[in-house]
């Protein structure tokens, strides 16, 4: 029966000012949905990450120039990657863990096909083997073929994004596009990957190595070698096997100076996972300070109704209303403003999170909610004790004389 009455006497309190009460649990429910929002932002972003780096497929590598471990070669004496060093892989037989390798250049250029022109995200210059090393599944047509490389043939293979931005609903394969000013015959359109974060993998035109060189990037070097080591568990031999051959052609007898870097999807994976975890940690961080600011706001509110309602004290104590009746009630009202903000932000940030935020998809985390909710009503007790205690401290005879 008290606790009834005191939840009672708590709920008209709180509604007797409506809109102070309504502002201060607009604190806490931003508070609330900013914490679950940004957490599941975070968690969104590193599985938009995860998923790009495994749909490449455990057992890729991916060469790049530069120095390996932060080495002293000057830029000018660094080798680049070339075609000659991608065949030389390709054809050392001694690497037994290496099933097949892609040289890579990237350029771009915009498309044209009718009265459409776009420019895609990339243009990228390779052999057949990078569709298998880079995981890329052809939807429509076919892939360009080897006798497509050794003959330089003007023909190419559409991501889904380009596809779509040029034919729309019609089928590009058959049909001639002009890319840089240089026709090519569509042969194929690969399936949609799925946009990870600022970067659209299906945004990008692919044709053979020799025709994207001599129309646009010239025969130097490549800008990286995709290779596919023979399955996920010989990744490691892979990458020996790799750095052995590079070192000879590069005529480097010293690894510890290396003018390239291996990269596997396992380790990138990795340090893609530790950043995106120090991001979400952070973004966590800045959202805790908005509930810190809406426990700050109950504490002004609560103080403030303690000093309008004195008389009233005086009154339930003059007629003799216990401490702990007093304490109770303002602790109820400061836990409710808590509550009901918490769940009203609950709420917002659940519904936030349907929505793409920065081209990620938010992922909400369960414990965020709980944690939230629980953080806020912890909030509300803490804050609201200290005018709680106040107010139940007033001695009658002064609260009485309170004007």
């Amino acid at each position: 029966m008290i606790l009834w009455q005191t939840l009672r006497f708590a709920v008209g309190g709180l509604a007797a000012n409506k809109v102070r009460s309504a502002l201060t649990m607009l604190g806490v429910l931003i508070g609330v949905a900013s914490v679950i929002l940004l957490l599941a932002v975070g968690n969104g972003s590193s599985q938009a990450v995860k998923d790009s780096i495994t749909s490449l497929g455990t057992n890729s590598l991916t060469v790049s120039a530069g120095s390996a471990a932060g080495g002293s070669r000057s830029v000018s004496s660094v080798k680049k990657l070339t075609v000659a060093d991608a065949k030389a892989l390709a054809t050392d037989a001694d690497s037994s863990a290496v099933k097949s390798v892609a040289p890579v250049v990237t350029t771009s250029a915009t498309a044209l096909y009718g009265n459409v022109s776009y420019t895609p995200g990339s243009v990228v210059g390779t052999y057949p083997a990078y569709f298998e090393t880079s995981n890329q599944k052809v939807a429509h047509g076919e892939y360009f073929t080897n006798d497509d490389v050794l003959g330089s043939r003007k023909v190419a293979v559409l991501g889904a994004t380009t596809a779509k931005q040029l034919f729309d609903t019609e089928d590009p394969v058959g049909k001639k596009i002009v890319l840089g000013g240089t026709p090519f015959t569509v042969v194929g359109v690969l399936q949609a990957k799925g946009g990870s974060g600022f970067t659209d993998p299906d945004d990008v035109v692919i044709a053979p190595l020799p025709t994207v060189q001599n129309a646009f990037t010239g025969f130097g070097a490549v800008n990286q070698i995709l290779v596919q080591a023979s399955s996920a568990d010989t990744t490691t031999a892979a990458q020996s096997e790799i750095t052995r051959v590079l070192l000879g052609t590069h005529a480097i007898a010293d690894p510890t100076k290396a003018d390239f870097r291996i990269t596997n999807q396992a380790s990138l994976l990795t340090a893609r996972e530790s950043t995106t975890k120090t991001f979400t940690v952070l973004l966590g961080a800045v959202a805790a300070i908005s509930l810190l600011v809406g426990g700050i706001g109950i504490t002004n509110i609560m103080l403030v109704t303690v000093t309008e309602r004195t008389r009233e004290i005086g009154i339930r104590k003059a007629l003799g209303a216990p401490r702990a009746v007093i304490l109770g009630q303002f602790l109820t009202e400061s836990t409710l403003l808590s509550v009901i903000g918490a769940g009203l932000g609950v709420a917002a940030g659940i519904v936030g999170s349907r929505f793409s935020i920065v081209g990620i998809k938010p992922v909400v985390i369960p414990e965020s909610v709980l944690g939230a909710f629980g953080i806020a009503v912890a909030i509300g007790l803490f804050f609201g004790s200290y005018p709680a205690n106040r107010a139940a401290s007033l001695r009658p005879i002064d609260a009485l004389r309170h004007e």
